[in-house]
């Protein structure tokens, strides 16, 4: 055996390690004197979130440097696909080829995220990230409370779905006193009333929105 293998048994233990989900750190002088496995837990909140963006009808896709034991072992707990291995041009790459599909929105929280999230549809970084990720993003989560990726989901379907009313109550409006005033139906002030009608319904039609909350905020609140 070379100065710093590791044994067949060792090499077992490390492998059995990574497919638990662990980083394996070797200790050793000339021989191999320990190993260590070290773990990320998947957060508490990790499955409700995926559960809440299926249920939006997103498909959740893991992108990690880390290697195929530890990711599947992850991927396997949460119940997700995944890529890993990917170095960050590696991550770019694959998320332009799902935007060519169709809208991507990319979360993460790293340096080495940066260009995926730049190349993403939406780019969303998580509030405690590095600087260069939160510069890169579209949005930033504030909260550690990864269930806010789909309420920022449900805020944004409610914004278009607002700004689609709106358009609709003020055109239609417009467009119903123009004729009527112009067949001679109704008279010019009754229009004037309507458009300042729209006017106003369309900002409180608009404050609905601030009703909005991401789940949870009243219970850490």
């Amino acid at each position: 055996m070379q100065d710093g293998a590791l044994s067949s048994t060792a090499a077992a233990q490390a492998t059995a390690m990574e497919s638990e989900g662990k980083t394996v750190v070797v200790l050793y002088t000339s021989t191999a004197l320990a190993l260590i496995g070290l773990r990320d837990e998947p957060r508490q909140d990790a499955q409700e979130t995926i559960q809440q963006l299926r249920s939006l009808g997103v498909t959740p896709l893991i992108l990690t440097g880390d290697n195929q034991r530890t990711a599947a072992a992850i991927a396997a707990l949460l119940h997700v696909d995944y890529e890993a291995e990917l170095l960050p041009e590696q991550k770019q790459q694959t998320i332009r080829e799902l935007a060519a599909r169709g809208p991507v929105m990319m979360v993460g929280d790293g340096i080495n995220d940066a260009p995926a999230l730049k190349q993403a549809t939406v780019g969303v970084a998580i509030g405690s990230g590095t600087d260069v990720a939160l510069e890169t993003a579209d949005a930033a989560i504030l909260r550690n409370c990864i269930t806010d990726i789909p309420a920022l989901i449900r805020l944004a379907r409610s914004t278009m779905g607002n700004i689609r009313q709106n358009v609709s109550i003020a055109l239609g409006l417009k467009g119903i006193f123009l004729v009527t005033t112009i067949i001679g139906m109704t008279g010019l002030w009754l229009a004037i009333m309507a458009d300042t009608g729209a006017t106003v319904l369309v900002p409180l039609n608009a404050l609905r929105l601030l009703r909005t909350k991401p789940a949870g905020l009243a219970k850490k609140s």
